[in-house]
């Protein structure tokens, strides 16, 4: 009898941890923080492929990059909405203006085009 108690208890508490693993997939698990998309254009609106766009964490001052492709799209996922960051893209030594993501900004998509004035 007391084995039987011990076998269920095993079953439950092994239930349990696989459940709880990170490795289990959950499918219908919404998406981590917020999502920061943008192209980068010249002022032609023209997308300027291979500028790189910098995303400056504003609380650890870590900085990711992202090197845009043809169509000048970038993305940076799973950001923390509990953080300011700033943004902004570079190509050839020429830089755009900085915008900001704002911890207060409650969309979870957030577009934000640069521009960055070719010669």
């Amino acid at each position: 009898m007391r084995n039987r108690y011990l076998v269920a208890l095993l079953v439950v508490l092994l239930a349990g941890i696989v459940s709880a693993s990170p490795y289990s997939k959950d499918k219908h698990k919404a998406p981590v923080g917020r999502l920061l998309t943008g192209k980068v254009l010249d002022k032609h609106d023209s997308p300027i492929a291979d500028a790189v766009v910098y995303l400056i964490n504003a609380q650890t001052h870590e900085i990711k990059t992202y090197i845009v492709s043809e169509d000048g799209a970038y993305h940076f996922p799973e950001l923390s909405p509990n953080v300011d960051y700033e943004v902004f893209a570079q190509f050839k030594g020429v830089k755009s203006d900085t915008r900001t993501v704002s911890q207060f900004d409650d969309r979870a998509v957030v577009n934000i085009v640069l521009r960055i004035d070719r010669k």
